[in-house]
């Protein structure tokens, strides 16, 4: 594998940490934060520049908050000069590397995504007759720096790079799963792991992709298994035979305990094909697909909250629009024609006179 080298100089330049800028503003112009920045954007920018080529550069502290989408998920917002750096240095790294990933990896990639991936699953299920579901027990939460940093270095020569990377990754606040151990582990050598990336960063997304690409190549280049997608750290894979299938899983466990993971024990399954599975948000058959019933339920709250801060001047119809229309979108990949004009029909977005 051939290495990335030379990055730093067009990372660092000005025409780059420009364009990190306006991705990192995109969408959030309204936020404080990203007013202040761009009212003095030219000294910002050069300040994040000269503290990047000095070495001074140090990433600041996160702001965290849970959110409730079906569990709770913590998520880690870093501040707007720090965006602005994790999109300087994904400019520099995403595409090349990207390239390397295997076709059905889906999560965060240019041209992929959730409907992209429950398209295949759909291919597949029509040409197999057993899909075996798994998924990674607190993925984020549990991704060990060390092994992350090794897999950066076996695809990055560039060492300042490497060592913005490094910063990037000590900086995630410390994670929230439950201490595990390992096979060779002792008490100190398992408390002396730093892991845990946070949920929310565009590099993050990034590094949860990477820390499994040599397994997504292993799944496909060594066990052959015919048909594989990962979304995350959801892994579907089909086949027509089951005990074939429940031997893959073990095999996959197996590595991914070398690789400080384990698999959720209550989250492996074997459905048949022809049956209503669970998909990436979807309930999908070989041809047909549903949204699942609890989406429905969550948008239809999330509705009527927009509607009543609407009604109470605290929200403005740019705020809560994109949200809708995601979800308009994501809807329209099912059979929900029906569903859609009911919870609109019965939410009136009104003024409340003053």
């Amino acid at each position: 594998m051939k290495r990335l080298g030379a990055l730093w100089p067009a990372l660092t330049s000005w025409d780059n940490l420009l364009l990190a800028y306006r991705k990192a503003r995109l969408g959030k112009r309204r936020r404080s934060e990203v007013a202040r920045f761009s009212c003095h954007l030219e000294p910002e920018l050069l300040a994040l520049q000269r503290e990047l080529l000095d070495g001074d550069y140090q990433p600041g502290a996160y702001r965290q908050f849970t959110i409730y989408d079906r569990k709770p998920r913590v998520i880690s917002a870093a501040p707007f000069r720090d965006r602005v750096v994790h999109h300087a240095v994904m400019n520099m790294i995403d595409a090349p590397l990207d390239k390397r990933f295997i076709e059905d990896s889906y999560a965060c990639r240019k041209g992929k995504g959730v409907h992209a991936a429950v398209n295949r699953y759909q291919a597949y299920a029509q040409k197999y007759a057993y899909v075996l579901k798994l998924d990674i027990r607190q993925y984020f939460p549990t991704i060990d720096h060390g092994i992350l940093k090794n897999a950066l270095a076996r695809r990055i020569k560039d060492l300042n790079t490497l060592k913005l990377l490094s910063l990037i990754i000590d900086a995630s606040p410390e994670s929230i799963a439950p201490f595990d151990l390992f096979s060779g582990d002792d008490l100190f050598s398992a408390l002396a792991q730093r892991r845990g990336i946070p949920i929310g960063n565009l590099t993050s997304q990034f590094f949860a992709n990477l820390y499994l690409d040599d397994f997504d190549h292993w799944v496909k280049e060594t066990l052959r298994v015919p048909a594989y997608l990962r979304y995350v750290d959801d892994m579907i894979l089909l086949g027509n035979d089951k005990n074939r299938l429940w031997e893959y899983c073990d095999k996959i466990e197996g590595y991914l305990l070398g690789q400080r993971l384990r698999l959720h024990e209550r989250k492996r399954h074997i459905f048949r094909t022809s049956e209503w599975v669970d998909v990436l948000g979807y309930r999908i058959s070989r041809t047909r697909r549903l949204l699942r019933n609890d989406n429905g339920h969550r948008f239809h709250r999330k509705l009527r909250r927009f509607a009543q801060r609407y009604a109470e001047h605290q929200l403005n119809w740019p705020d809560f629009n994109p949200s809708v229309q995601s979800w308009i979108g994501h809807a329209g990949h099912a059979e929900t024609e029906g569903l859609r004009e009911k919870l609109f029909s019965g939410v009136i977005f009104q003024r409340a006179q003053t």
